[in-house]
C-alpha cells in the first residue's frame, strides 16, 4: 500500500456504521504526517454530501486526521477567528486512495473564544438504534467526546492558536512555492 507523504494531493472520504458514505472532500494537501496524525488543508475544495448537495470550501481549512484517536479536527481559518469542528469518528487510515474514516454523528463546534457546542446527540442517540452500534462503541464515542472537551478547555494542541498559525504558513508557503516553480517550469 502507498505511503502518504508531505506534498501529497488526497481525497477524504467519510463513512457511516453501516457502510454507506457520508461526505466526500475532492482535494486535501497533505502538510504533515506522522504515525498520528494526517495534517491536509483543504481550500476550494468540492464537498459531496450523501444526499448528493455539493458545496465548495471557502476558507482554508487544516484537518487533523487522527489514526489512534476516536475523533478528528477541522480547523476553519476564517477573518473572525479560528472555529474548530470536531467529529466523532473513528480513526482515519490512508489506503491507497483517500483518507477515510467512520463518522458517529456526535460533533462538537468551538469558537475563536473557546466557547464550545456539543452537536447532534440526538442524531447519535438515533443512530445507535437504527444501525446497531455496539455497546463499546457507544462508550468510545461518548469517551471521545469528553477528551476532546477536556482538550478545547485546557487549550491542548491542536486548540492552540500558535499550532494553527504554524501550519496555515506551512499552507502558504508550499502553495507559494508550487506557483512559483510553475511561473519558472513555463519560462
Amino acid at each position: 500500500m502507498e505511503e502518504i507523504k508531505v506534498g501529497d494531493s488526497v481525497y477524504v472520504q467519510s463513512y457511516k456504521h453501516d457502510g454507506k458514505l457520508h461526505r466526500t472532500w475532492s482535494k486535501a494537501l497533505v502538510i504533515d504526517v506522522s504515525d498520528d496524525c494526517y495534517v491536509v488543508v483543504t481550500d476550494h475544495s468540492w464537498v459531496v454530501e450523501d444526499d448528493g448537495r455539493k458545496w465548495l470550501t471557502k476558507e482554508p481549512a487544516i484537518c487533523f486526521y487522527y489514526t489512534k484517536k476516536w475523533y478528528n479536527v477541522i480547523s476553519m481559518v476564517r477573518k473572525t477567528g479560528i472555529y474548530y469542528y470536531c467529529n466523532i469518528a473513528s480513526p482515519s487510515i490512508y489506503d491507497g486512495e483517500a483518507i477515510k474514516n467512520i463518522d458517529y454523528d456526535l460533533d462538537v463546534k468551538v469558537f475563536p473564544d473557546n466557547a464550545y457546542m456539543v452537536l447532534d446527540e440526538n442524531e447519535f442517540a438515533y443512530h445507535c438504534q437504527k444501525m446497531n452500534y455496539p455497546d463499546d462503541i457507544r462508550e468510545i464515542c461518548v469517551a471521545a467526546k469528553n477528551e476532546l472537551i477536556d482538550m478545547v478547555e485546557d487549550n491542548k494542541y491542536p486548540f492552540d492558536f500558535s499550532y494553527i498559525n504554524d501550519y496555515i504558513m506551512k499552507y502558504f508557503r508550499m502553495v507559494f512555492d508550487e506557483k512559483t516553480m510553475d511561473l519558472v517550469d513555463k519560462n
